[in-house]
């Protein structure tokens, strides 16, 4: 009788595997599906990553821009009153260069004018100001920019209002 129920059991294991030819496995729309989706996954990642570099390099050329001319707006503050009004003693055309450190690319070539004009007021104190602005033009891959810095420079100086 032990020997029955060992056979019976055997049987029993044996009914229940399924034959080689209907095992289940993906089938190849399944596969199509899956390589789709990380086919698109790839790609924005990538995309990601592209735009990403694209944010930091129009970053790191505006700050560069935005030191060139505060670098001229500090150049201007110590001038004295003749001096800015002495045509030619302020170079109306500049240049000012951005190499990244790291990159294999040519840099930046920042265009610069220096526009010194009377300052546009109707108090009686108006010939005592000039009004000062650095405009910066570049090329940044196939889109120009432009960024512009505006100051008044007065006669006199800052006035003490102190007694």
């Amino acid at each position: 009788m032990l020997v029955a129920d060992t056979l019976q059991m055997k049987t029993a294991l044996t009914s229940n595997r399924k034959p080689a030819a209907t095992r289940s496995a993906f089938t190849l729309v399944e596969v199509m599906i899956g390589m789709m989706i990380m086919a698109v996954v790839f790609v924005s990642l990538y995309l990601g990553f592209t735009q990403g570099f694209g944010v930091v390099q129009v970053a790191r050329e505006n700050l560069r821009a935005t030191q060139i001319l505060q670098e001229k707006m500090e150049t201007i503050r110590l001038y004295t009153w003749e001096q800015i009004n002495t045509p030619g003693f302020i170079p109306t055309n500049f240049n000012a260069y951005f190499y990244p450190v790291g990159t294999q690319t040519n840099g930046v070539v920042y265009n610069g004018q220096m526009i010194i004009a009377p300052a546009v007021m109707t108090e009686s104190y108006a010939a005592d100001h000039k009004l000062v602005t650095a405009v910066l033009n570049w090329t940044s891959g196939s889109v120009q920019r432009q960024r512009q810095m505006t100051t008044l420079v007065s006669r006199y100086g800052l006035h003490n209002y102190y007694y």
